[in-house]
């Protein structure tokens, strides 16, 4: 089962971390920190190494699923306060070009959608896998390549395979179960360096940077009086999982259950306008029952 497998390899290398550790994982020709080891530091130079290891690993593993993943070559850099461009940066992992010192920029690179779509996919398979409901891993991946024999466009791949997620996901779950495996993905979701202290801009954000949204308006939240529900009125625009009458909305209730004080969500009021827009209504702890956590058809 691939969810076993990326947990395994995930709870390995976060076996290996420790916050206070002077090394982290980058790939050595972009600068990007690969996921599972986002945001993770390590001891040592061998540590390191045996995370970097993994961390090649887990992403083959997804690999199998959609050959368009970026290959990272993933080495160990020493954190300085000096930054080092990528294509300069020193490696001393296996594998890694270079022969100066080891060192990483602080601030988090921006993924790809491609990246981005497997870092949802992986931690999703990894939260049905350690949940009762493993069977979903192979209908999931039936219903993707089935699918995915239509696309012309390989980069469309990982766009297909959220949208196959979503949809399994849908059909075999009821409100509960499915609440249960998006809180559990949610918490494997590597957490950006400098989070947004709204966590619905904090997500759209994030599509933003990936290239998966073109752009976004999202309101001040509104909060009712007993202060744990929250709404807000958001405006999108190109939005790579919009269909014609169906809006994917797995990405953002994934990035949202990161959240420890979100505990349930309610995507409702959706429409569909001209030219790729969308409008629509998230509630945070609301009152009513969970709704909208795959995708949501919308108005036209």
């Amino acid at each position: 089962m691939i969810g076993t497998t990326l947990g395994d390899l995930r709870r390995h290398i976060e076996s290996l971390a420790n916050p206070s550790g002077e090394f982290r994982l980058i790939c050595a020709r972009t600068g990007d920190r690969p996921v599972p080891a986002d945001g993770l530091a390590f001891d040592g130079r061998a540590t390191a190494r045996a995370a970097a290891r993994s961390t090649e690993q887990y992403r083959a593993a997804l690999r199998r699923y959609d050959p368009q993943l970026p290959v990272y070559d993933v080495i160990a850099c020493q954190v300085t306060d000096e930054i080092t461009p990528p294509d300069r940066a020193g490696a001393d992992a296996e594998g890694g070009p270079g022969n100066g010192p080891e060192r990483v920029a602080d601030d988090a690179t921006a993924r790809s959608a491609i990246d981005y779509c497997h870092t949802v996919a992986g931690v999703v398979f990894e939260a049905i896998a350690d949940s009762p409901h493993t069977a979903l891993q192979d209908a999931i991946m039936d219903t993707y390549l089935e699918s995915a024999e239509e696309l012309d466009e390989p980069d469309d791949l990982c766009l297909r395979l959220l949208g196959s997620i979503a949809a399994e996901l849908s059909a075999r779950l009821d409100g509960p179960e499915l609440v249960d495996v998006l809180c559990a993905a949610g918490e494997r979701m590597p957490v950006p360096d400098l989070e947004d202290d709204d966590p619905v801009a904090a997500a759209l954000a994030e599509l933003e940077s990936a290239g998966m949204l073109g752009s976004y308006e999202v309101s001040a939240p509104s909060v009712d009086i007993d202060a744990s529900a929250r709404r807000w009125h958001v405006d999108l625009e190109g939005y790579a999982l919009a269909g014609d009458d169906r809006l994917v909305t797995l990405p953002v209730v994934v990035s949202l259950f990161r959240r420890a004080s979100v505990r349930s969500i309610a995507v409702t009021s959706v429409d569909r306008g001209d030219e790729g827009r969308w409008t629509l209504t998230v509630t945070t702890n609301g009152s009513d029952d969970p709704t909208g956590l795959t995708s949501v058809p919308g108005r036209s």
